[in-house]
């Protein structure tokens, strides 16, 4: 008998944006390894009292390999659950492949991003008629290399709305990236542990985020986003609802 692997999307960090699918896994795992760095514990609260629990941010991948295989030979269930949605920056990649060599089944659920729940605090849109209709979602290289194509600087000649994670700690270099192409009056915010109790915002311009940000002492778990989005001004509405235009459901 084999057991699987469910790749859960952990949210922001509140309990209560888990989905209601990965609330029920996690309370059926036998093992559950999460990302303990960045993952909030009350997120594990409906886990059985007797689930293994492993927080894998004193691990490496071959140790959570390891873990897996074990377990999933025992027929067990494994919830490996991941911050926000694994699908962005959550390493799921790595991961698959070596259960794919060793036949192991898994399945995903998504989470809610960071990035939304940032967006929530903020009660903005990111894609606004006539401001933005596309989001760029990046981060600075930094260990982790990045395509020369995908440089900040390169990335902002578009001047949408652009959500930057991990990249707080350089703030200043990440600001002189976006100067090359936004204007200097560009609103910016940053969040920092969205949806979290001690959740903070910092909101101001390429001009002076820099500055607030380090008088703050922010420097870590915080997602940046820039562009006119955050301070459209009067929004044009959208085609949707407009009384004179019509569609399959509404004449």
């Amino acid at each position: 008998m084999k057991g699987n692997v469910v790749f859960i999307g952990g949210g922001p960090g509140d309990p209560e944006l888990l989905t209601i699918k990965a609330y029920k896994t996690i309370g059926k795992a036998d093992v559950i390894i999460y990302a303990g760095s960045l993952v909030n514990k009350e997120v594990l609260r409906s886990a059985k009292p007797d689930a293994e629990i492993h927080n894998s941010a004193s691990m490496n991948l071959d140790e959570i390999i390891t873990l897996i295989e074990e377990t999933t030979k025992q027929g067990k269930l494994v919830a490996r659950v991941h911050t926000g949605d694994p699908s962005i920056y959550g390493a799921i990649g790595e991961q698959i492949q070596e259960l794919k060599k060793r036949n192991i089944p898994y399945q995903i659920i998504p989470g809610v991003s960071s990035l939304f729940a940032a967006t929530a605090a903020l009660e903005n849109e990111l894609t606004l008629p006539d401001i933005s209709q596309t989001v760029i979602i990046t981060r600075p290289e930094g260990r982790t290399p990045k395509p020369r194509k995908e440089a900040i600087q390169i990335l902002a000649e578009h001047q949408t709305t652009m959500c930057i994670f991990l990249g707080v700690q350089a703030i200043e270099e990440v600001v002189e990236d976006l100067k090359t192409h936004y204007p200097p009056d560009t609103p910016v915010a940053v969040v920092k542990k969205a949806s979290w109790p001690d959740e903070e915002i910092i909101r101001g311009t390429l001009d002076d985020i820099v500055a607030k940000v380090e008088n703050s002492g922010i420097k870590k778990t915080a997602l940046i986003i820039v562009g006119r989005v955050l301070d459209p001004g009067t929004i044009t509405p959208s085609k949707l609802y407009h009384k004179d235009f019509q569609h399959e459901y509404r004449k």
